[in-house]
């Protein structure tokens, strides 16, 4: 408790003054824009933040709006109330299963978004639904602002691509094809309240025809990283999504697994449990895109 107390609580209301925070505390500082995984860190003693940054007083952080079709999540909004939205629900709610997957009710009254992404877990539920929507971050820092897509803040186990000062002030979900719709599933050992085995989302769009005319895979707890799967999208594209092409999809997904062994499952379990989930995931996908047809 005298550590805990040693340490200094920050909760700014505004971007610039959180920023200035992180500068000048740099590696010392933490975001908190949830704790769910801060907080397990810091009691395991695995972080020490001497300095600890609450984004939750900011406001444009907290909020969750409609733009351009599409959406722009604060990071540090609750992912009991975004999980609810429903523009989210309807345009993607392959998004909307994963953050129902993160921990328990009251958990998700705390976890966010900007949060489950930000902390760089490989087994991160959100990551992957996020991907296969081509999501994009807005992101401040010293320098001012800019953006980035999902696919680049996350480049290893627990770290990001976040320069010094800079933090995730929202997530944007631009207005999703016609005829196209999104999945996310994923295996966890235990009935609830795990981390994923496998994780993997789909994003199907349908020609007026019914073919696939685009495709977007990726699977989460199989890399340092989640991982978008080209060869898996190919299997889909130009078909009616029937069995070989979701078989051409379930082998794709197995090749591009690259897990690790440890005590969740083996190598070889993780890629069987990838193509599996990565076909599951394709066929919900397709009986959405379709009824949206």
């Amino acid at each position: 408790m005298s550590e805990a107390m040693s340490q200094q609580f920050e909760a700014p209301r505004r971007v610039e003054d959180a920023v200035a925070l992180l500068a000048k505390h740099g590696a010392a500082a933490r975001v908190l824009a949830g704790g769910t995984d801060l907080l397990a860190q810091m009691k395991s003693g695995l972080r020490r933040p001497a300095v600890i940054v609450d984004l939750k007083r900011i406001d444009e952080l907290m909020q969750v709006r409609e733009a351009a079709g599409g959406l722009a999540i604060g990071a540090a909004a609750p992912a009991a109330v975004v999980r609810e939205h429903a523009t989210l629900r309807r345009l993607f709610p392959g998004v909307a299963e994963a953050l129902a997957l993160i921990g328990s009710e009251q958990i998700q009254g705390r976890a966010s978004l900007g949060g489950n992404l930000c902390n760089a877990s490989p087994a991160a539920d959100t990551t992957p639904a996020l991907l296969v929507n081509d999501a994009a971050v807005e992101i401040a820092g010293p320098n001012g602002r800019r953006h980035a897509p999902v696919s680049a803040v996350c480049t290893a186990p627990g770290r990001t691509s976040l320069a010094n000062g800079e933090l995730v002030l929202s997530i944007a979900l631009a207005a999703p094809p016609a005829r196209s719709a999104d999945a996310y599933l994923r295996l966890i050992p235990r009935t609830e309240m795990d981390i994923a085995v496998v994780g993997a989302a789909v994003r199907i769009a349908l020609a007026a025809d019914g073919s696939c005319s685009a495709a977007r895979v990726a699977l989460g707890a199989v890399a340092p990283t989640a991982i978008r799967v080209p060869d898996a999208e190919a299997a889909l594209v130009g078909t009616r999504v029937d069995a070989a092409a979701l078989a051409r999809l379930a082998e794709a997904a197995r090749a591009a697994a690259q897990p690790i062994d440890d005590k969740r499952g083996t190598i070889a379990y993780r890629r069987q449990v990838a193509g599996v989930l990565a076909r599951r995931a394709a066929e919900k996908a397709l009986a959405r895109a379709r009824a949206a047809s």
